[in-house]
């Protein structure tokens, strides 16, 4: 079995990735800032860390991964013209420069091992312009081109990929369900008429990570009930 790091893996979509991959035997090294876990698996290791830190430390980890995947994000829906460029600057630190200082700290980790995997987090709002979502299409758009960079870069020994979901019913995203009329509203956007589970990604990150994505590298992935390329 494999042994992978999830960068934020006790809330959302990296807590049900972290049990999905934790059910089929492989060891999970889940970090955590300010949501304390709640499962006591025992193939779940999980580590406090704060991805902002100037100084990240990864001495938890053992010496080889067969994957890493970058979580974090934040999800702040105001007209342009009241985002102060603070609040841009604060979601790169949290989204973008996380990942790289994450990445450039495992990747003699990840390069031990065959097929290692890199996955990142999008938003269906890079590719379709969105109103008001101005500063998360930002820093995620960033995390598109790194993507492909990265792949470029490690090809053929890493893949890295990036998975685009529409709306997913996390904690990140409470607000924007948190009573039934939001949730029905929302879920009639999109051609597959419900909004997204954190086990819709979590089932995307896991198959990324695993040998039967073994050809597929430098991609962003929709996964978005449609949202992105359906009209209906």
């Amino acid at each position: 079995m494999a042994n992978y790091l999830i960068i934020g893996a006790s809330s959302g979509i990296g807590k049900a990735l972290a049990n999905q991959l934790a059910d089929a035997g492989h060891q999970v090294f889940g970090t955590y800032h300010s949501t304390e876990p709640d499962s006591e698996n025992t193939y779940i290791h999980y580590q406090r860390l704060n991805v902002l830190a100037e100084n990240l430390s990864f001495d938890f980890l053992p010496e080889s991964l067969a994957g890493v995947v970058y979580c974090p994000g934040s999800i702040n829906l105001r007209p342009f013209e009241r985002i102060k460029p603070d609040d841009f600057l604060n979601d790169y630190s949290l989204q973008v420069l996380g990942a790289v200082k994450t990445i450039q700290a495992v990747v003699p980790k990840l390069k031990s091992t065959e097929n290692a995997s890199i996955v990142l987090f999008s938003t269906v709002a890079v590719q379709t312009g969105l109103p008001f979502h101005s500063q998360v299409a930002a820093s995620k758009g960033a995390l598109e081109g790194l993507t492909k960079a990265l792949a470029a870069e490690y090809a053929p020994k890493i893949r890295v990929n990036c998975i685009a979901p529409s709306l997913t019913d996390t904690p990140l995203a409470a607000s924007l369900v948190n009573n039934e009329q939001k949730r029905e509203a929302n879920a009639q956007r999109h051609p597959l008429k419900r909004i997204g589970k954190a086990a819709d990604l979590a089932n995307m990150a896991a198959f990324l990570l695993s040998d039967k994505a073994s050809w597929i590298s430098g991609q962003i992935l929709h996964v978005d009930g449609g949202y992105s390329t359906l009209k209906v």
